[in-house]
């Protein structure tokens, strides 16, 4: 199965390689992305660009399974919602979709048109517990500023159907208990109107790409093999 992979913050695509080589391995297709303003162009991109390149991407798949990380779980649901007939599933590797009308992230500073990465304080405890020095260095000195039209663009979801779309939260430092208490307590809205979520645990802190890649390709693998085994969704919903 085609699995396309999105990093979030600050993260090339470059980040899923290891995790690339093990689905690959597995009998995948991945396809890291690598995004407008995060690899691509330069700090004038915006969020729709970054969802134009995911529904491209989409687009040139056959019917993939599509997996955000951290803040671009919100760019997995908005391919969801472009495409929702024309994907396999969503899986939202430590995050949660953004409801209609919110804003992409918040929370960072901007700082000349950008947000850069903003050091191991924010990310302390169980978010980095599992990042030896090296890998925080390496993952500090690799940021790259996410443009301020990126991080503070506003989410824009249309299509109902994407609440068909099949969803996979991997819980790394929170437990899957506690995203079930989000979702229940309606932190999280755009899950709570889902009808099919499931979750799993995954050992880690907040970047198990790093941290655990052979582990997280298997679970996407398992889920790519369950959705690819569902069937069609319906029509591709491309507009």
């Amino acid at each position: 199965m085609d699995v396309l992979l999105i990093a979030g913050l600050w993260l090339h695509g470059s980040a899923w390689d290891e995790v690339a080589a093990e689905l690959r391995a597995l009998g995948h297709r991945p396809v890291p992305l690598v995004l407008p303003g995060q690899g691509i162009g330069d700090g004038t991109a915006t969020l729709e660009d970054q969802v134009a390149a995911v529904v491209a991407a989409v687009d040139a798949a056959e019917r993939p399974l599509v997996v955000g990380h951290s803040a671009a779980s919100s760019l997995a649901w908005l391919a969801a919602d472009a495409r929702p007939g024309a994907v396999a599933g969503a899986v939202l590797v430590g995050g949660f979709p953004v409801a209609d009308g919110g804003t992409y992230t918040s929370g960072f500073e901007v700082r000349d048109g950008a947000v850069p990465f903003p050091g191991w304080d924010v990310f302390e405890g169980p978010d980095s517990a599992d990042l030896d020095a090296e890998a925080r260095r390496e993952i500090e000195e690799g940021a790259i500023p996410v443009p301020e039209g990126v991080a503070l663009g506003v989410v824009r979801l249309r299509d109902e159907r994407r609440f068909a779309v099949p969803v996979m939260v991997v819980c790394p430092e929170f437990g899957v208990d506690d995203a079930r208490k989000w979702i229940a307590d309606g932190d999280v809205p755009e899950l709570a109107r889902a009808r099919r979520v499931e979750f799993v645990d995954v050992d880690s802190g907040h970047w198990p790409m790093r941290t655990r890649p052979v582990e997280l390709a298997r679970i996407l693998a398992e889920v790519a093999g369950s959705s690819g085994s569902a069937g069609d969704a319906g029509d591709t919903g491309k507009r």
